[in-house]
């Protein structure tokens, strides 16, 4: 991923000298589990722990000649150590990905552990700026069009429940990747056996996959970009709903905006929704990696590397992509700028109309048979909506009406306190009492 996009801690998680120093956390922890059931000289295991040293340039420079990175790593490893009597012991009774989808999973779980913290903060941020504007009134949209009053606090509720179930869903799918696997080129375990296996994964805080081919199946993966991509879509979410409140005929909400920043090269009045539209392009490129990540399930037989150059792409830069999308969010939520005046103005813009619902439920009530109610409701609504005219003054002026709905009846149905009356219970379901 470029820079741009990459912060420093996801940044070095998935840098080349990391990956290579987890290939040699995994490479040691065989080393030493071996040692310790006497399959390999207990010195030459600590001579690997206290010499072997990873240099990513001289592996680079290796593989550039043998064409192969695991090799090109084992001899630069070989060469640090400097002892060759203890260097014959490295990646004894290992093939290639029992180094690299172990040590994959720990980096994973690394990359995981900053996405978690995300997810949380952007939880925190959402959760506290729900309370500050619970009672805030705002008009709900259906299909872009006025539809009936929710209050801000509402919406910011919706997006913390999401963000919550997000996380829920991480944890899982980051725990289903934190497995590791010694199981040999066919996964029969036939050179170390499965309990050696276990010991080894163990030793690196791993669970060890329960049966595997040469490779961890790729359903882990396709599940962990997946459930990423799911991620980035509740983050593009809530940027488009940024984008639509700030548009200048609606201006309810506005992304933060630098005291130096500038909008437009041509336009110095611009204030654009960039962080906001940023996240949402950024999304795509999410979802397009969980296509590849799928792609990645069927591999020939035991093991084919068609999945290798994917992963090479897709893990680190959906992580790091949405490691920066969850703070660059988290920062736009947290000093979103309110205009609740606007709010209150935009909801009685149509004078009165969007209380019809809660009006033809009142006629019902009283007496009134649907079948006329529907109809009658629709006409006054229609009429006030085409010559821009008070709702509420046409149906009080309806003789048909009248016999149902007095004035006073007529208050409690255009009274807004009683069309926001549940907020508070519907918060203590999504943030408990």
């Amino acid at each position: 991923m470029i820079p741009r996009y990459t912060r420093p801690e996801m940044g070095r998680v998935w840098s080349d000298e990391n990956k290579y120093r987890k290939w040699l956390e995994v490479e040691l922890a065989a080393t030493e589990t071996l040692a310790d059931l006497s399959q390999v000289p207990r010195g030459a295991a600590a001579a690997l722990r206290t010499r072997a040293k990873v240099d990513a340039a001289r592996i680079n420079e290796l593989e550039a000649r043998v064409k192969h990175d695991v090799i090109a790593f084992t001899m630069q490893v070989g060469e640090s150590v400097s002892d060759p009597d203890a260097a014959r012991w490295l990646h004894y009774g290992l093939t290639s990905n029992d180094v690299v989808d172990t040590a994959q999973a720990l980096l994973v779980r690394e990359a995981s552990q900053l996405i978690e913290k995300g997810l949380e903060a952007f939880g925190e941020i959402l959760k506290r700026r729900a309370f500050e504007f619970k009672d805030t009134p705002q008009i709900g949209r259906t299909h872009g069009v006025h539809a009936e009053p929710i209050t801000f606090g509402l919406k910011l509720a919706i997006w913390y429940a999401e963000n919550q179930r997000n996380l829920e869903r991480f944890r899982a799918a980051a725990r289903q990747m934190a497995v590791g696997k010694i199981s040999g080129a066919v996964g029969n375990c036939a050179h170390l056996g499965p309990d050696v296996e276990q010991q080894i994964c163990k030793r690196l805080g791993l669970e060890v996959a329960p049966i595997s081919s040469q490779v961890l199946q790729r359903d882990r993966h396709a599940h962990y970009v997946s459930t990423l991509a799911l991620i980035a879509a509740s983050l593009e979410k809530v940027a488009l709903e940024v984008r639509h409140l700030q548009r200048t005929e609606v201006r309810e909400v506005e992304e933060p905006f630098g005291g130096e920043q500038r909008g437009s090269s041509a336009m110095p009045h611009k204030r654009n929704p960039v962080g906001c539209e940023q996240i949402c392009g950024l999304a795509r490129v999410v979802r397009a990696n969980a296509q590849a990540a799928l792609e990645n399930v069927a591999l020939w037989h035991e093991r084919d590397i068609s999945h290798s150059s994917v992963e090479r792409v897709i893990l680190p830069d959906s992580t790091i992509l949405v490691d920066y999308m969850l703070a660059r969010m988290t920062a736009i939520a947290g000093e979103l700028r309110v205009f609740p005046e606007r709010m209150l103005r935009n909801l009685e813009a149509t004078q009165g109309l969007v209380f019809s619902g809660q009006f033809l439920q009142d006629l019902v009530e009283r007496g009134m048979p649907r079948e006329e109610a529907y109809p009658c409701a629709q006409e006054h609504a229609m009429a006030a909506w085409q010559t821009e005219t008070s709702f509420r003054e046409r149906v009080a002026a309806d003789p048909r009406i009248s016999r149902f709905l007095d004035a006073a009846a007529l208050a409690h149905t255009f009274d807004l306190k009683r069309q926001l009356r549940y907020v508070d219970a519907i918060f203590a379901r999504v943030f408990g009492r």
